[in-house]
C-alpha cells in the first residue's frame, strides 16, 4: 500500500522523537550562580564547618537560594551574580589557603530529569566564561627523572647480580659506572646488557668505566608519556576538585591547553592546577639520628624532609616507587578496623616494591608529596618566572610483610583522611612539572552577550525559514516546520547524552543544520509539484517524490558528511566543536526530513481518496 509506514516505523519515530524532548529538555532550565568549596587537604570539610560557612553566608546580608553539602564539598547557589562574587571574597578570607572557594553555575535539572541521566550540554568557554591556561610540559625535567630512575634502578641491579662497583653517577647525559675491577667487565655488561637492553651501552676509552645513556628512541617515548601522563593527572586532579566542565586537551608537542567554565579567578584556578603534583613512596631512614641531619649533619644516602605536621623525618635517598607507577587506589579498613589504602602497582612498580619489602619487614615507610610551585616575580624591571619544588612526608607506615602489585597503606588518622589519600593516589602524578605560558579569563558577561547573539541568530534564521516554508508549501510546508523542530530537538538531544562541550561554531553548526535539513524538503516537495504536473495522482506523486528525490538528497548529505569528518579530523577547537555539531546535524536532519515527514504526510494523506494536496 502506498504512503503507508507499518507499526514499527510509526513508533520508531515517535519514540526518537520522544527520547529527544527529555534529553532536551535540562538545557532549558539553566544553571544558577554557585560558590563551591573543597579542600585542599588530605582532609575533607566536617559537617560543624559546613554549618558554620552556612552561618557566614547569612550574617553577610546574602540570601542563599540553596545550601549543599554533599561529600566533603559545600556548594551555595544564589539568584545573581552579586551575592555569588560577595559570598566568595567573603570565605576567601575565612576559610584560609587550604581550601578551594571557586564560583561555579551549578544546574538547576530537576530530579526526574537527573534519575534518567538527562544533564544539560556543557558550554564552553565563549559562552560560559571562565579561565584559559596553556601549561608547557618541562621535557627536560621528564628526561632528568628518567635518568634519576636508571641510575637507582643499576645501582639495584647490580647489587642484586653481587657485581662489585666503585660508583653509579650521572655526567654530562651519561650514567657512568665506576669498575672496581676490569675484570668484572664483561660480567656487569652481560647484567647491562640484560636489564637495560633498551638503553645505550657503551666503552669508553677509559678501562674501568661503562657509560649508559637513554636511546633517542627512549627519550621520545619518555616525552610523549609524560604529556599524556600529565594530561590523565590534570583531567583527574581537576575533577576530583569538583571544576564543572574542564577542557584538557594536548597542543604541540609539549603544551597542554587547560580551559574551566565558570571559573573566574585565575588566582584560584592556578591553585587548583597546582595541587596536581608527584608521590613517592621511600623507607625511612630508622639508623641515624633525626636530630643531627637538622643540625646539618645528613648522612649520605639519606634525606631530610618535614611531614605533614611540619616536624622532621630522615629518608633513604633512593625512591622505591613514584606516583605514576600506580594504577588504582582505594579506601577501606585493615584486620584491626584501622583505615587504610588499598593501593595496586603497575608491573615496574610491583616488582621494585617486592623486592624492597623482601628485606625491610617491620620498617616504616614514607609517601612524599612533591609539589610544583611557579611565580612570576620583577627582577631588574623584568618578569622571571620562578620555580619551587615544595615536598612533605603526608603518611609513614610499617611494612607488615613482603608485597608487591598490591598493598595497604595504614598509619592514617580517620576514614575520611584514607579516602582522601586514595583520591590524591587515583589521580596519579604528574610525570614532569608544567609551566603556565599563557593565561586568560573570559568574564561571565561577555559569555552571556554571546549566548544571546547567538541565540539571536538562530531564532531569526529558523523563523525566516519557517514562515518561508508555510507561504510557499502550505501545509507541507507547516510539515517540513516539525521536521525542522525535531531535527533541533534530536541535535541538542545528542550532545546532551555525549555531554559535548556547546561554543559559539557549535551554534553555527545548528543553525547550519536548519538550512541543510529544509533543503532536503524543498528538494522532495518540488520533485512531488512536478510529479503532479506531469498528471499523476496525489497519493502516486507523494510516492514518487519521496523515492526519486532520496537519491539526491543522500548524494549532497554524504559529501557534507565527509567534509565534516574531514574538518572533525584535523581541526583543533572550535574547528572541531563545529564538525561534531554538523556530523550530528548531517545525520538527524536524513531521518527527520525523510522518516519524520513522511510519516506526518502518511497520517494526513494515507489510505484515503485524494484529490488535491496542499503543497
Amino acid at each position: 500500500m502506498q504512503n503507508h509506514f507499518p507499526l514499527w516505523k510509526n513508533l520508531l519515530v515517535l519514540i526518537v522523537f520522544g527520547i529527544g524532548i527529555i534529553y532536551s529538555l535540562p538545557n532549558l532550565y539553566g544553571d544558577d550562580p554557585s560558590v563551591q568549596v573543597s579542600s585542599t587537604q588530605t582532609a575533607n570539610i566536617t559537617q560543624e564547618q559546613a554549618n558554620q560557612v552556612e552561618a557566614d553566608i547569612k550574617a553577610s546580608g546574602s540570601q542563599a537560594k540553596a545550601f549543599e553539602f554533599k561529600d566533603g564539598r559545600i556548594l551555595a547557589r544564589f539568584t545573581n551574580t552579586d551575592d555569588q562574587l560577595k559570598v566568595a571574597d567573603l570565605l576567601r578570607d575565612k576559610m584560609g589557603s587550604n581550601y578551594t572557594v571557586a564560583l561555579n553555575l551549578a544546574p538547576t535539572t530537576p530530579a526526574w530529569l537527573r534519575s534518567l541521566s538527562a544533564q544539560a550540554m556543557y558550554l564552553g568557554l565563549d559562552l560560559r566564561g571562565g579561565v584559559h591556561f596553556l601549561l608547557e610540559v618541562d621535557m627536560d625535567a621528564a628526561v632528568k627523572q628518567a635518568e634519576d630512575r636508571y641510575t637507582d634502578d643499576i645501582r639495584l641491579a647490580l647489587r642484586n647480580a653481587k657485581m662489585r662497583y666503585q660508583s653509579v653517577a650521572k655526567d654530562s647525559g651519561f650514567i657512568k659506572v665506576t669498575l672496581k675491577s676490569v675484570e668484572d667487565k664483561n660480567d656487569i655488561l652481560a647484567v647491562l646488557e640484560k636489564d637495560f637492553h633498551s638503553l645505550d651501552i657503551t666503552e669508553p676509552e677509559a678501562k674501568d668505566q661503562i657509560w649508559v645513556k637513554l636511546s633517542e628512541k627512549e627519550v621520545i617515548e619518555i616525552k610523549k608519556f609524560a604529556v599524556a601522563q600529565n594530561m590523565t593527572t590534570l583531567r583527574n586532579r581537576v575533577n576530583e576538585l569538583g571544576v564543572a566542565e574542564p577542557v584538557i586537551q594536548q597542543q604541540g608537542q609539549n603544551r597542554i591547553m587547560v580551559q574551566l567554565p565558570g571559573v573566574q579567578d585565575t588566582t584560584r584556578a592556578k591553585e587548583i592546577l597546582g595541587t596536581t603534583a608527584t608521590l613517592e613512596y621511600r623507607m625511612v631512614d630508622v639508623e641515624h639520628d633525626v636530630q643531627q641531619a637538622v643540625a646539618g649533619h645528613v648522612p649520605v644516602g639519606s634525606r631530610l624532609y618535614s611531614d605533614k605536621n611540619g616536624s622532621p623525618i630522615l629518608l633513604d635517598r633512593r625512591v622505591i616507587v613514584t606516583g605514576d607507577q600506580i594504577v588504582d587506589a582505594s579506601s577501606g579498613q585493615d584486620q584491626d578496623g584501622r583505615p587504610s589504602v588499598n593501593i595496586s602497582l603497575n608491573g615496574i612498580g610491583a616488582a621494585k616494591m617486592a623486592k624492597t619489602t623482601q628485606v625491610s619487614v617491620g620498617k616504616p615507610m614514607a609517601v612524599v608529596f612533591i609539589e610544583y610551585k611557579v611565580e612570576t616575580k620583577v627582577v631588574d624591571g623584568q618578569k622571571v618566572r620562578h620555580k619551587e619544588k615544595v615536598e612533605k612526608v603526608i603518611n609513614v607506615a610499617t611494612i607488615q610483610g613482603v608485597f608487591s602489585k598490591r598493598f595497604q597503606t595504614t598509619g592514617l588518622d580517620s576514614p575520611q583522611e584514607a579516602r582522601n589519600l586514595s583520591l590524591l593516589l587515583r589521580a596519579g602524578a604528574l610525570a614532569a612539572p608544567v609551566d603556565i605560558v599563557e593565561e586568560r579569563t573570559v568574564g561571565p558577561s561577555l559569555g552571556q552577550d554571546n549566548i544571546d547573539k547567538g541565540m539571536l541568530s538562530f531564532v531569526v534564521g529558523f523563523g525566516l525559514v519557517v514562515l518561508f516554508m508555510a507561504v510557499y508549501y502550505r501545509l507541507f510546508g507547516m510539515i517540513a516546520n516539525f521536521a525542522l523542530a525535531f531535527n533541533v530537538v534530536i541535535v541538542v538531544a545528542i550532545l546532551s547524552m555525549l555531554q559535548a562541550t556547546l561554543t559559539l561554531p557549535g551554534i553555527a553548526g545548528i543553525i547550519l543544520t536548519v538550512g541543510m535539513s529544509v533543503d532536503a524538503n524543498v528538494l522532495i516537495f518540488e520533485r512531488i509539484k512536478e510529479e503532479l504536473k506531469n498528471g499523476i495522482t496525489p497519493q502516486a506523486a507523494i510516492f514518487v517524490g519521496y523515492d526519486k528525490a532520496f537519491a539526491t538528497i543522500l548524494d549532497s548529505h554524504f559529501t557534507n558528511l565527509v567534509v565534516a569528518v574531514v574538518l572533525f579530523a584535523f581541526g583543533t577547537g572550535s574547528v572541531k566543536g563545529f564538525a561534531v555539531t554538523l556530523i550530528i546535524g548531517i545525520l538527524s536532519s536524513m531521518f527527520t526530513a525523510i522518516t519524520g515527514t513522511r510519516m506526518v504526510i502518511n497520517w494526513i494523506y494515507g489510505n484515503r481518496r485524494v484529490e488535491k494536496l496542499s503543497i
